[in-house]
């Protein structure tokens, strides 16, 4: 990995590195749900807009959704696909909303990011391709994963009865 202190002294050509996977962008290719940035600009807030389009991060702790504690689901904010199961959701104590598991295997998608000069797995919708977060292998048991997901990227449904 490079660091900091070599981007800075190598220059442009360093500069040029830590910039072509900056920032990562949502997932390009074939989803069932498309729309063009004017669509999505138009569907979603900005700073939804900016997480699920353009893969920006949300700052730690302000999002509702930490903190949510009812039975039900949380959907893609992008597309309404259902993502995540409450009975899934635990305290990681990032900031983010985190999760052991997805609702099913074929809802979230993962990619590889490597914006601000580190290798991460990003976590993708698979229907619409937003950028939800990303997963990490510190997670709890059963799974030992740690799906980290923006709460602007998410859209809680509560349960029925």
């Amino acid at each position: 990995m490079i660091s900091r202190r070599e981007i800075l002294l190598s220059g442009g050509a360093g500069m040029a590195l830590m910039l072509a996977g900056w920032p990562a962008m949502a997932a390009k290719g074939a989803y069932p749900v498309t729309h063009s940035e004017a669509e999505w600009r138009s569907l979603l807030e900005p700073a939804q807009f900016a997480v699920l389009r353009e893969a920006a991060t949300e700052r730690p702790f302000t999002s509702p959704l930490l903190h949510e504690k009812r039975t039900g689901t949380f959907d893609c904010a992008g597309c309404g696909q259902a993502v995540f199961s409450s009975k899934t959701k635990f305290e990681s104590g990032t900031g983010w909303p985190s999760f052991w598991e997805p609702l099913a295997d074929d809802v979230v998608a993962t990619g590889t990011d490597r914006s601000y000069g580190m290798v991460r797995t990003e976590a993708l919708c698979s229907r619409c391709g937003g950028h939800l977060g990303h997963v990490f292998k510190d997670g709890p048991k059963p799974t030992g994963l740690r799906y980290c997901i923006n709460g602007l990227a998410l859209a809680f449904t509560p349960a029925v009865g």
